[in-house]
């Protein structure tokens, strides 16, 4: 009989987002007359810029026509598409990132997770908690952790704790480790880092020879301009860091597929002969290997992003989803509740209240507002007793969402 991976044993009953699905529906199911409005999981609603759109359609008259027709595309991605990033996401804001450093994805998911494949088994791993599940789960997969304790924590991952009480900024480790896992604007506590807290990351990684992972899928809804939007615009960052960027989120393309990953060519790791190797060039080979690359149809989509009308759409959508989430922390707050988040983030992030735990809270919403939001302890024992509300949905759903939650805890 073929043997398994026994690291996915290691994994929790089941991974949040399945969890939540799965009591919704049996409440569905149960009441097939309530009118559910789900504000958990951060899917967009809002269609796709009409610019992207427009693009897309060309793309795929493109591959109607011998002349133009796009068969297997670079693994990397287009040029002409990492030339648009290069400039105006990262050059555009005094980062030295070049095009060849780009390569294109079909997730920041995924490549959070297969970024794993390019290094050692032996790195010592650093999570805050609470943290997106993601990479947290990766970790056990691969065999870097040992079992979960009773509060969910897996042994050999050094745990970040962020709250109330230190304003959700993790307090740089006492020891060395090896993979940090950093995500800002962050998920799932919406808050952001500053320019002097990155600065104090960079430092420590340089000292350390550490590698920082940095998720910055929710860029473009940072309000504030003396928030950085990309880890490059730090000081030495391009010597100890990865970025991981999404079109999801800010372009609706979470049902369309895109994002990429920045490894500069400057980024080094050691192998075991204590020799230094640049990661570029090991993610260049694991890509080519194991993807085969985004359509062309979608990359035609994702440049369009970068064109005068896409800008000024995709800044729509932006505004749009941060008016919800205006919308549901000053309703939240009316209402008593501790809110946390939704200035420079979709999502916010509310103590739950009288003591009831995460998943109790959820219940609770669900059976009595008939509203989905998402418990904080699905993202780690320091989410415990705080809840995520995602501002991804139409405006009538959430205004309708927050009266009836007001309605309920003004009572």
């Amino acid at each position: 009989m073929a043997t398994i991976n026994d690291n996915y044993l290691k994994l929790k009953a089941g991974y949040l987002f399945p969890e939540i699905a799965r009591r919704v529906s049996a409440f569905a199911e149960a009441n097939p007359e309530a009118p559910i409005i789900k504000l958990g999981i951060g899917d967009v609603t809002e269609p796709l810029p009409e610019a992207c759109r427009t693009a897309m359609i060309q793309a795929v008259e493109d591959m109607g026509d011998r002349a133009s027709f796009k068969g297997y595309g670079p693994e990397q991605g287009y040029p002409w598409l990492r030339e648009k990033i290069a400039q105006q996401d990262f050059q555009s804001r005094g980062c030295q990132i070049d095009a060849s450093e780009i390569f294109i994805s079909d997730g920041s998911k995924c490549d959070c997770g297969n970024i794993l494949d390019i290094f050692g088994p032996d790195n010592s791993i650093a999570v805050t908690d609470p943290v997106y599940p993601v990479y947290v789960d990766t970790n056990v997969m691969a065999g870097h952790t040992g079992p979960a304790n009773e509060r969910g924590e897996y042994e050999g991952l050094v745990y970040l704790p962020i709250n109330a009480e230190n304003s959700f900024t993790a307090s740089i480790p006492t020891q060395k480790v090896d993979l940090i896992y950093l995500c800002f604007p962050n998920n799932p506590t919406g808050a952001v880092a500053t320019r002097e807290h990155l600065q104090a990351w960079v430092h420590y990684a340089r000292a350390h020879g550490s590698i920082i992972l940095f998720d910055a899928a929710y860029e473009a809804f940072i309000t504030d301009p003396a928030i950085p939007h990309s880890i490059f615009e730090i000081e030495g960052a391009r010597d100890c860091a990865i970025e991981f960027r999404s079109f999801s989120k800010n372009a609706g393309f979470t049902g369309t597929r895109c994002a990429f990953t920045v490894v500069p060519k400057s980024l080094k790791g050691q192998a075991t002969d204590g020799s230094e190797v640049a990661l570029h060039g090991l993610w260049n080979r694991r890509q080519s290997t194991k993807f085969n690359g985004v359509s062309y149809i979608v990359q035609r989509g994702a440049e369009a992003v970068y064109s005068e009308a896409g800008q000024a759409q995709i800044k729509a959508l932006v505004d749009f989803y941060m008016e919800n989430a205006r919308l549901i922390r000053e309703q939240l707050t009316a209402a008593g509740l501790s809110v946390y988040g939704g200035v420079n983030a979709p999502y916010v992030w509310v103590k739950t209240p009288n003591g009831l735990s995460s998943w109790d809270f959820f219940d609770k919403l669900l059976h009595t507002c008939n509203v989905v939001g998402t418990p904080g302890s699905g993202f780690g024992a320091a989410g415990e007793g705080y809840f995520r509300i995602s501002a991804f949905n139409s405006r009538e759903h959430v205004v309708e969402a927050m009266k009836r939650v007001t309605d309920k805890f003004r009572a």
